[in-house]
């Protein structure tokens, strides 16, 4: 059987959220998706409420996954406690939650998906991300295993890709919400891309209102972001695995674009 994997960059804001309800369904349809992981961790512009939480998994996501905003909404706290689907970095030490969770597929497929955060620019006190993977690889029960990286250096998640090939089918990297052009399959099956992207609005800088942004390079004193408006895009990876190999076949972009003007 061949798996077909839907991973979603960070939801950002209302723009985002609003996108990914009109189009996530749709383009899972086109693409006969099979599993989809979104990450949220952005859809209340830093962090994620559980209402967000509901809106995305009501939006077509099977699980979803979060990154170093994980706490900046704390009334996530009790979902990420009792929601199995909700994932947050599994290098957290002795957080509220979980950071791994093995979800049933099609054809009684175990599906695992880990969460881990990077230490390179993001400094949160996180575990050693390379050592909680191995830890967590260890009996594992389940038929795959995919991984969000949410990071910031792109050696560090080009680093986590070969750690992982052979064990893991599926990494992608997430956090920098640019899209990279280096989808690929390493020599031992996992296939990888550097960073998602993100969903939001398109004329913006990483989904937030271009002003506010510049200002900070101007001097201006730090202010809130806001979610940018305007037409919105949707930054998407498809994975292709062979179950019988455990195997990723193809990686291939599948973006979605809302007209401008």
């Amino acid at each position: 059987m061949e798996l077909r994997l839907l991973a979603v960059g960070d939801v950002v804001g209302e723009p985002g959220l609003d996108f990914l309800s009109h189009r996530l369904k749709a383009l899972k349809e086109r693409n006969g998706v099979h599993f989809t992981v979104v990450n949220g961790e952005n859809a209340a512009g830093l962090g994620l409420t559980p209402a967000q939480a509901d809106r995305i998994f009501l939006a077509g996501a099977d699980v979803v996954t979060l990154g170093n905003h994980t706490w900046n909404r704390m009334q996530i706290i009790p979902a990420l406690k009792d929601n199995p689907y909700l994932l947050r970095p599994a290098n957290f030490a002795k957080a509220p939650g979980r950071g791994l969770g093995v979800f049933d597929g099609p054809q009684g497929l175990r599906i695992a998906v880990m969460n881990l955060i990077g230490r390179c620019e993001l400094d949160f006190n996180a575990d050693n991300p390379f050592t909680t993977a191995d830890r967590l690889l260890q009996g594992l029960e389940a038929d795959l295993t995919v991984v969000d990286f949410h990071a910031e250096a792109t050696s560090e998640k080009g680093c986590m890709a070969w750690h992982l090939d052979g064990r893991a089918q599926a990494l992608w990297g997430t956090h920098t919400h640019v899209p990279t052009a280096d989808c690929r399959v390493f020599p031992q099956g996992l296939g990888f891309v550097t960073d998602l992207g993100f969903t939001g609005a398109s004329q913006s800088v990483l989904g937030m209102k271009p002003q506010q942004a510049l200002n900070r390079f101007l001097g201006a004193p730090p202010a809130r972001f806001e979610a940018a408006e305007g037409p919105r895009l949707l930054n998407a990876v498809l994975f292709s695995i062979d179950t019988g190999t455990k195997r990723c076949l193809s990686v291939r972009r599948v973006d979605e674009f809302e007209e401008i003007g």
